[in-house]
């Protein structure tokens, strides 16, 4: 083999050399350089529950509860499945409790048939409301089986590989149903498409105008 020859050939053998072990080896067994193969998010059900304090003496709830209660409604009305339970302490005033939370329930929007009451002896004298909801949960950031930062003889990623990045998305999408299906889409606005096709037809601009107060104007702080 002539001189330049071998040095081609060992040219070409220390560039494959350097590729094979510049990206990850995914054989589809173990971990993959994709955090949604590793750590999917799934779909799955669990108890949401909330305890608001109450007395009936003082008419209802304190602004911080009732913007609580609001919430949990809304909560429901997302993802929420089956009946919103209602749960007051014992004694002489449970009645008019579960009276009142009914009520409230039912003008929020949630059916009489899906509002179930009772009474409990806890101890703890706030109305508990509780229904079953969807969630949206990833695998557990647990492997830290060896030192995965510094084991790098592999040129494979590490099994904790975008955990963490998982769980943030999981505990951030509002409605946990919307990564099974999407939303339905809301009503379109029939005077603005026909706004838009009118000025199209016309070939005139279909943006919408902005006013004086949009504009945005580039500071000259610091010049």
């Amino acid at each position: 083999m002539a001189m330049s020859d071998a040095i081609r050939a060992a040219a070409i053998a220390a560039v494959l050399l350097a590729g094979s072990c510049a990206a990850p080896t995914n054989s589809g067994v173990g971990t993959t350089d994709d955090p949604d193969m590793n750590h999917p998010i799934v779909l799955d059900t669990a108890p949401k529950t909330i305890r608001l304090s109450f007395s009936a003496a003082d008419a209802g709830l304190m602004p911080d509860d009732a913007a609580r209660f609001d919430a949990f409604v809304s909560e429901y009305k997302a993802d929420g499945t089956g009946a919103v339970s209602v749960t007051a302490p014992s004694g002489p005033a449970a009645q008019q409790t579960l009276s009142y939370f009914g009520e409230r329930l039912s003008a929020a929007g949630i059916p009489r048939s899906r509002i179930m009451v009772g009474t409990r002896d806890d101890g703890d004298w706030r109305v508990e409301l509780s229904y079953v909801g969807a969630v949206a949960h990833t695998t557990n950031c647990s492997d830290w089986s060896t030192q995965q930062a510094s084991d790098t003889a592999s040129n494979l990623p590490m099994a904790n590989l975008g955990c963490a990045v998982q769980h943030n998305i999981a505990a951030q999408i509002e409605n946990p149903r919307d990564i099974v299906e999407p939303r339905p889409l809301g009503p379109s606005d029939a005077m603005r498409r026909a706004t838009v096709m009118g000025a199209y037809e016309k070939g005139t601009p279909t943006a919408a105008t902005k006013n004086s107060d949009q504009s945005v104007a580039v500071s000259d702080v610091g010049h």
